[in-house]
């Protein structure tokens, strides 16, 4: 299997992708959600017309869209419309501010920006000048036949071998604006087939989407493996826990995977019950507190830590059947790496069994490297105790900046293997 929209939609047009679940009015009361539901084939349609509208702006291969906008299904066609073109897409987050949303635009710049009409604020602090709105994108006469997937040389981007395009498909950005790091097209594949294998994605999964999908864990962790297995999303413009139990409680969500902060309300929010009557599991991002983390114990509901930063989406996750045991999901460690990721703890040397070390990671499911310079805040070195001092933050990993070395991220985070091989992050040292 590939990323190829189509050939899902082949497989399963009718099937719900995305349930939208925006409200339709911006001031609409509490836990009331408007659903939508887009089918596989409605997504990969509007893939295809999205395709064409920006090969009519002149977009081809190797070319870079810039995409600034909360959640919207338009994020989701915009990524399989560039994968068609060969294009690279680069979602910006709209919680940067107007001096940190120049900061990716300043490495990228980019042939064209795509936003909505909430965002013309920040538009304004933008240091580029071709922008197009949403609105006015859906409005551009494609102008002919559909655009040749250039990964796969196929009309309609559902057959054929994939092929290297001229650059990433996707380049993503940390809290800050920056580092900014590339993906292909077979990392992003290798990290859906790891959700697969890690925490048994399937197609009868219903997942909510709580980070943003210009975030690593909203997009690469979470959206695009949802979609490679024919699950079904659901999809708020911004978190809401009111708006997120509601969708979950209407349309049985199995799978939770979210930040610690953004899953610490939850329990005390009306209707926690119903929300997580099927769910299955969650995975966690972070250290949950005992009180989160018995909320969904009590209710039979596992808790799996999971650990992965901005190069490396996914990087170790503790066995979801970890988190029935109450004193076993209390433990600080992240688990083991996952499929397709390898981990090393470096001091002075690698160490080998238990110990305390560096830690480094490689494998297909990392990005490909960053593509913006150090800036004069955090500068290039080759010496790596200022590489950890500046990355031992461990609170806030994504706006830390590693080294890509002979094939190693070297993180310049401390952490700790126990002797069953699992890791842990090591803070307050």
């Amino acid at each position: 299997m590939t990323l190829s929209l189509a050939r899902r939609a082949e497989r399963f047009p009718e099937r719900t992708a995305v349930v939208d679940i925006s409200e339709e009015r911006l001031y609409a009361p509490a836990e009331t959600v408007h659903e939508d539901r887009v089918s596989y084939a409605t997504l990969s349609q509007l893939a295809d017309e999205t395709a064409a509208r920006l090969a009519a702006l002149g977009i081809d291969a190797g070319d870079t869209v810039c995409l600034l906008t909360r959640n919207r299904v338009a994020s989701l066609a915009l990524v399989f419309a560039c994968r068609r073109l060969g294009a690279t897409l680069a979602p910006i987050s709209h919680l940067l501010t107007p001096v940190t949303v120049e900061r990716p635009f300043d490495a990228l710049e980019p042939d064209l920006v795509v936003a909505e009409a909430a965002q013309r604020d920040l538009v304004r602090s933008i240091p580029f000048d071709r922008t197009v709105t949403l609105d006015d994108l859906a409005d551009v006469d494609p102008n002919g036949d559909a655009p040749v997937d250039s990964r796969t040389g196929d009309a309609d981007g559902s057959r054929g071998a994939s092929v290297d395009a001229d650059g990433p498909l996707l380049v993503l950005h940390g809290e800050g604006g920056r580092p900014l790091v590339a993906y292909d097209e077979r990392a992003l594949e290798y990290n859906c087939l790891t959700a697969v294998v890690a925490w048994g994605l399937s197609t009868r999964e219903t997942v909510p989407v709580t980070s943003p999908l210009s975030a690593y864990d909203g997009l690469v962790r979470v959206a695009l493996p949802a979609l490679y297995v024919g699950a079904r999303l659901l999809l708020d413009r911004a978190f809401d826990p009111g708006d997120a139990l509601t969708a979950m409680a209407n349309e049985d969500a199995t799978l939770l995977a979210a930040r610690e902060r953004t899953i610490r309300d939850l329990p005390d929010e009306a209707g926690f019950d119903e929300a997580i009557d099927a769910l299955e599991r969650v995975l966690v991002d972070g250290d949950p507190d005992d009180e989160t983390r018995t909320a969904f114990l009590e209710r039979g509901v596992p808790v799996a830590r999971v650990y992965g930063r901005l190069e490396c989406p996914t990087a170790c996750s503790q066995p979801v059947g970890v988190g029935t045991d109450e004193n076993a999901a209390a433990t600080d460690d992240v688990g083991p790496p996952v499929p397709d990721c390898r981990a090393r703890l470096v001091d002075d040397g690698v160490l080998e069994g238990a110990g305390t070390g560096r830690l480094h990671l490689a494998g297909p499911v990392l990005a490909d490297d960053y593509v913006d310079e150090p800036t004069a805040e955090e500068p290039a070195t080759d010496d790596a105790s200022a590489l950890a001092d500046r990355t031992n933050d461990q609170s806030n990993a994504t706006a830390d900046r590693g080294r890509f070395v002979d094939g190693w991220l070297e993180t310049g985070q401390r952490f700790r293997r126990d002797a069953d091989g699992a890791y842990a992050p090591v803070r307050d040292e």
